[in-house]
């Protein structure tokens, strides 16, 4: 009857009426249930159970209880209670059912805890008790109810942490508010001395800091001193920097002086001073004025060389940075076309503001010991000059007299505060008042047992860097350099090429600047020049993208409309269809490539399509490049207009020789060496023009090596040239054709004929193709190269050099003295020059080896060394490869004859294309 009992309430409740024997499964039962809150169905069950109510399975240690409270399960928690569980069961992390309804804000499960003698006081692993848990959700309506419950409101966890530490944290307010109004310790610090405010800081929760402050709390440094200014400069809170200056205005020379800090980021602190200097012309001034002072006062810390020179310089340059950008910000407008009637200063540029004077005065000092430490170098290069020479020039006293007495009247003209400064420099260094002694005495005190050049050298650059910077806002005219600034380098030229040409690296180490400044590029260019190709070439593309845009091929799924599908047949429309439409933005960040109809992408389909694209740029078809006298290198064809829309063509093939460039890409054409120079901007000379006609460049050789007058040559300055078929005279100049060529003029006719050949008769081309080369390549940093140098870093080296090929080459599953590997290389050797350039496109997608050999192949995340992976063999099988990561899949051939049957079956069918298998 039991049986049929049980029977007849299960099928009218849709479930069993018993529990499972096993207590594991009976509590997994229960604790659906329990979520949904279906306490009819749990009483009923646990009366008619011996289960155990108290049971914690699993690795979290929670029972039932832990479950009705974190759910919010009223009912069924009732029932528990009623059934006796243990109300102050803690889980593996500590944390009690009280804990749980805390951390949810479940009102009604902890009032009924509480009722059942739940502990607000106990501690989970981490030391958190109840009301920290009201306070980190800020469950303020529940907080209430509990301080009658809670004896301590400052009760810490292990960090020391009260629940006021955790609310204000988070930014919870009327939490904050609740906690104060019944008595929490406002000024409570942590063991790291971290009191609320600082919480407050460090998450930039500006209202839980305005009530903090108003309610008299503390402005304090934690125990490392750290104060709560510092967290909202670091994190870069300019609201919450705002109440704290609100309520302690003397902050602002803390403020101010924070720049000095390394933890403090740029941005994060222009961000807080362009916030404060919102509020009102008055604390704009102020905080201009003050950051300037500050700027001067680390300038002259750098060059008392007491300082560390990479901390200081830096510091240097962040503020003021910062303070140009806030003056920009606040007082300038974009420069305007001036009327006739404006005022205009040195170089046809408008005098300086006096908002400018005001704000950039205090730095004058720091310019005039910049200038005045030139001054000195100048007199100890001369000195050193004259201890090689063993004597001294009556020039060189006369130029040092000079430099003296300008330098005296400098610091007569220049305020007080300037000459002091230059008065603790000199006696910080050795105790010497330069206005007690002449500048010879000066420089004998500073030099004994002491390089000055080396140890002032990158302390005067920063120092140089910091007023560019202010000359260039001060201008306001971003694409001309400051002619004051003009006025400097050309006053103390000498001193500046001497400091470069003592430590040539000062040029990539502090020069940056050199970039912006075409006046400057052009004085220093042959100095930077003559440094090592490595390191100009690890400058140029540290400079080439200043916003920190990935140059490496993207490897995350890219956007559909961000791939630029290529149809192989359409190779070149397609290309320039597909460049077209993307912004420049999105090709400088990264590329992606697939050919219509097939499946691969990656960066070994990139590199292919540079390689094949550059190649058909060559097509005569378009009759864009014509092939040298060399039968190797390309020029200008001078007759392309044939093609109607030849510039655009032009334009496109610039713009894919930049783009290749700019991202690393090397490509499988060669120009001729006049080229080069165009695209360098350095001028052709005769000898150039062998490239195009060899027995003309002998002809100019022989008038340049022989007396021409008198033997009947009867040039002028003019000369016939082919057009379609048609002959054209030429003049090399105006009224060139009435100009006889004679010994003496000789020279400049050479050099007009071989501009007209190389430069003018291809000057709309040039033109053309520097226009799309220049979109990806700056000018002002593709010039410190030479015409080698560029084709080496547009095509890598000419030959494969196999010893280096097989140096860094790795293996997988197979090694160096498998019988595979050593005939692998044996085949390699006895290929044609030809076919190695196969083979490596077959394996790495591009026919070229990179500037540096093999140890610098790319592969889709940076470098990739060349791989060879076995695979196990099958007759008939060939070779694959995988271009993204340069892998060669071998076969494991049993004979060396049958794997070059086999590779050279693949080299010939399969050196380009892209498939799935």
């Amino acid at each position: 009857m039991e049986f049929l009992k049980d029977l007849a309430a299960s099928l009218r409740s849709a479930r069993t009426v018993e529990l499972p024997k096993d207590e594991k499964s009976a509590f997994y039962m229960l604790m659906s249930m329990v979520i949904a809150n279906q306490y009819r169905s749990v009483s009923d069950l646990l009366s008619n159970s011996k289960f155990n109510i108290n049971f914690a399975p699993g690795r979290g240690h929670r029972n039932l209880l832990h479950i009705a409270a974190n759910c919010g399960s009223y009912d069924c928690l009732l029932i528990l209670l009623k059934k006796g569980i243990e109300v102050n069961r803690q889980d593996v992390s500590g944390c009690t059912p009280l804990h749980l309804a805390a951390r949810n804000g479940q009102k009604r499960c902890i009032d009924k805890l509480l009722e059942y003698k739940a502990d607000v006081n106990i501690r989970n692993n981490e030391g958190l008790t109840t009301i920290h848990w009201l306070a980190v959700n800020g469950r303020t309506e529940v907080l209430h109810d509990l301080f009658a419950f809670v004896p301590d409101v400052d009760v810490e966890d292990a960090q020391g942490q009260t629940a006021l530490h955790v609310a204000c944290q988070n930014g919870h307010k009327s939490t904050v508010i609740c906690l104060l109004d019944h008595g929490a310790d406002i000024n409570r610090a942590n063991h790291n001395g971290w009191t609320p405010l600082h919480f407050a800081c460090s998450h930039g929760q500006h209202d839980s800091g305005d009530i903090l402050l108003r309610r008299g709390a503390k402005f304090a440094g934690d125990n490392f001193g750290k104060t709560p200014l510092d967290l909202c400069l670091e994190g870069g809170y300019s609201e919450t920097c705002s109440i704290l200056l609100k309520y302690v205005p003397n902050l602002l020379e803390q403020l101010i002086t924070s720049v000095r800090s390394q933890k403090i980021k740029e941005p994060e602190y222009f961000k807080v001073l362009k916030h404060i200097t919102s509020q009102g012309s008055g604390i704009a001034d102020r905080v201009l004025t003050s950051l300037s002072e500050e700027a001067s006062v680390i300038g002259h810390n750098l060059l008392s060389v007491s300082s560390n020179v990479e901390t200081q310089v830096s510091c240097l340059l962040k503020s003021v940075r910062v303070l140009c950008k806030l003056y920009t910000h606040i007082y300038k407008s974009p420069p305007s076309p001036s009327s006739p009637n404006t005022p205009r200063g040195l170089l046809g540029v408008k005098p300086q503001s006096p908002k400018a004077t005001e704000v950039f005065g205090p730095l004058e000092a720091l310019w005039q010991l910049l200038a005045d430490w030139l001054c000195l170098l100048r007199l100890e290069f001369n000195k050193d000059n004259d201890s090689q020479s063993g004597k001294t020039s009556e020039s060189t006293d006369n130029e040092n007299t000079q430099s003296q007495d300008q330098s005296h009247k400098d610091k007569e003209e220049n305020s007080d505060g300037g000459d002091k400064a230059a008065v603790s420099v000199s006696e910080y260094i050795r105790g010497v008042d330069p206005r007690s002694c002449d500048q010879e005495g000066i420089l004998k005190s500073l030099c004994v047992d002491q390089d000055v050049v080396g140890v002032i050298l990158p302390r005067i650059c920063g120092v140089i860097h910091a007023f560019y910077i202010c000359c260039t806002c001060q201008h306001g005219h971003p694409q001309m350099t400051s002619p004051r600034f003009i006025e400097f380098v050309c006053q103390h030229n000498k001193e500046l090429k001497l400091l470069v040409a003592r430590s040539p690296e000062v040029i990539f180490d502090h020069f940056h600047f050199l970039l912006e400044c075409p006046e400057l590029m052009s004085q220093f260019l042959h100095i930077i020049r003559a440094q090592p190709f490595e390191s100009r070439r690890r400058w140029f593309y540290d400079n080439l993208d200043r916003e920190g845009s990935n140059r490496e091929i993207i490897h995350s799924p890219p956007d559909d409309n961000d791939v630029l599908v290529i149809n192989r047949e359409r190779m070149f429309h397609s290309s320039c269809e597909g460049l077209i439409k993307q912004p420049l933005e999105k090709l400088k960040k990264g590329l992606a490539i697939r050919f219509q109809g097939e499946e691969g992408m990656g960066s070994g389909v990139v590199r292919e399509w540079f390689d094949v694209l550059s190649r058909e740029i060559l097509n005569p078809d378009y009759a864009l490049f014509t092939q040298s006298a060399d039968g190797c290198t390309f020029q200008p064809n001078s007759n392309s207009s044939i093609n109607p829309d030849h510039l655009n063509y032009f334009r496109f093939a610039g713009q894919t020789l930049g783009l290749a460039l700019y991202h690393q890409h090397l490509l499988s054409v060669y120009f001729t060496r006049s080229f080069y120079k165009h695209i360098l901007g350095i001028p052709v000379n005769y000898t150039d023009v062998a490239s195009i006609d060899p027995e003309y460049a002998k002809n100019l050789q022989w008038i340049l090596d022989h007396n021409i007058d008198n033997i009947g040559l009867d040039l002028t300055f003019s000369v016939e040239t082919d057009v379609f078929g048609a002959m054209q005279e030429v003049a090399l100049k105006q009224g060139g054709a009435t100009i006889p060529v004679t010994e003496k003029n000789k020279t400049e006719y050479v050099q007009l004929v071989t501009e007209l050949r190389m430069t003018r008769a291809i000057q709309p081309q040039i033109d053309s193709f520097l226009s799309g080369f220049h979109e990806f390549i700056p000018q002002a940093l593709v010039q410190m190269f030479d015409e080698f140098e560029l084709e080496l870093m547009l095509s890598g080296l000419p030959e494969i050099n196999i010893e280096d090929w097989r140096r860094y080459t790795e293996y997988s599953g197979y090694d160096d003295a498998c019988p595979q590997i050593q005939w692998f290389w044996e085949v390699v050797e006895e290929l044609s020059q030809q076919d190695r350039v196969l083979l490596l496109q077959f394996c790495t997608g591009s026919s070229r080896v990179p500037f540096g050999g093999f140890s610098h192949l790319g592969g889709g995340g940076g470098p990739q060394k060349f791989t060879i992976s076995q695979v196990t063999y099958q007759p008939q099988l060939l070779p694959t490869a995988s271009t993204c990561i340069n892998l060669l899949k071998l076969p494991e051939y049993p004979s060396k004859t049958e794997l070059k049957e086999r590779l050279m079956v693949a080299l010939q069918c399969g050196s380009q294309g892209y498939a799935m298998v």
